[in-house]
């Protein structure tokens, strides 16, 4: 059955994957060039990442950040201290205004596709995470690299309920031990969800057209 579930999700990963990143090239190109006007530098930002059975794959990015980003110890104090627990900044100064709008709707991303393609990572599971991350999984990191990586995933859509990097981890583990292609769609259909922008106008006139309404039936 898990043989069955893998075969179908990698059939789909390279399908929809290779799709998707066609149909994406002419963004690639609107972002790249606006990243080289705004900030010049490099367009696209890779790392080492950890993918299935321990296999060690270069993550794509757009460039979010300043250069030297990588630089940590160049951080104050307190910011180091906030990496090292959470692997991420929550108010992160290297972020440049262009990357912020990029992380914002999640388009810094796109380049995965690109990691899909190539078959290191699929559409939905754990983020991908660098060496230091895999050893916080002590006994289960046999288990977290069972699986391959995703661009989205159960802790993804989750986050704002993680309180810690270790309930980050059970959020991961739980993915992985329940697993399925229906679990995988409603992730899916989760992320969708999550990146549909909600129209804060329409809202405003219905309140303004509801108060208009009552002002009228007072009259």
């Amino acid at each position: 059955m898990k043989l069955k579930y893998e075969i179908t999700k990698q059939t789909l990963d390279s399908i929809f994957g290779t799709v998707a990143f066609i149909i994406c090239i002419p963004v690639y190109m609107i972002i790249g060039i606006v990243i080289k006007a705004t900030v010049g530098g490099h367009v696209f930002y890779k790392q080492q990442r950890i993918g299935k059975d321990g296999k060690k794959f270069y993550l794509y990015k757009f460039r979010t950040m300043v250069d030297g980003a990588d630089k940590i110890e160049d951080l104050p104090i307190e910011l180091q201290n906030e990496y090292k627990e959470n692997y991420k900044i929550k108010n992160d100064p290297r972020i440049t205004k262009i990357g912020r709008v990029l992380r914002n709707w999640n388009l810094d991303e796109l380049p995965q596709l690109l990691n899909i393609v190539k078959g290191n990572m699929s559409f939905i599971g754990p983020r991908p995470v660098i060496q230091e991350e895999v050893e916080k999984y002590g006994n289960l990191k046999s288990k977290f690299l069972s699986v391959k990586p995703g661009l989205s995933g159960y802790w993804q859509i989750n986050t704002k309920k993680c309180k810690d990097y270790n309930e980050r981890i059970n959020m991961e583990l739980y993915y992985i031990e329940n697993c399925s292609l229906k679990f995988d769609i409603n992730i899916f259909l989760e992320t969708v969800k999550m990146h549909i922008p909600k129209n804060k106008k329409i809202e405003q006139i219905k309140v303004i057209n509801l108060q208009q309404t009552k002002q009228e039936m007072g009259n």
